[in-house]
């Protein structure tokens, strides 16, 4: 998989996006304003196969060292191959190239799948924090990166 930046602006993120919404739709998270939308202050990534885009994530700074991991997605004909453990990987080396080796997420709890694979790449549950926090259906996660070796 070829993983490349895209502006917020780029329709191959915004279909992503939209398949990602209307999946989050039917698993019972509902719409408006909860739904994801690409933004500008956040680095999109997508993930390309044979020319066709069929994965995407995206990070954002938060406070000084930490980054946060967000809109992981890939389309359910490409699931179960490594792609989104390769955008994993592609995130966490970009947040250490900009100097911030903690990666927080934020999930959900009915998504099983995805916690499992946070888990497996090594980042351990955190409590929920700000406006979620309380709410029973978000999981949130940490990792502490290596230092990059050159």
């Amino acid at each position: 998989m070829l993983i490349e930046y895209r502006s917020s602006l780029d329709p191959e993120l915004a279909a992503l996006v939209t398949f990602q919404n209307r999946e989050l739709t039917e698993a019972g998270l509902g719409t408006g304003s909860r739904m994801f939308r690409p933004q500008d202050d956040v680095e999109h990534l997508i993930g390309v196969v044979n020319g066709r885009a069929v994965a995407c994530g995206a990070w954002r700074a938060l406070e000084d060292g930490v980054a946060e991991f967000q809109r992981m997605y890939v389309r359910p004909a490409y699931r179960g191959r490594g792609l989104a453990r390769q955008m994993i990987v592609a995130i966490e080396e970009e947040a250490l190239a900009a100097e911030r080796p903690v990666v927080r997420l934020e999930t959900w709890s009915f998504l099983p799948a995805a916690i499992a694979l946070y888990q497996s790449s090594g980042y351990r549950r955190i409590p929920v924090a700000g406006a979620y926090a309380g709410d029973p259906r978000r999981v949130r996660f940490e990792k502490r990166l290596p230092a990059l070796v050159f």
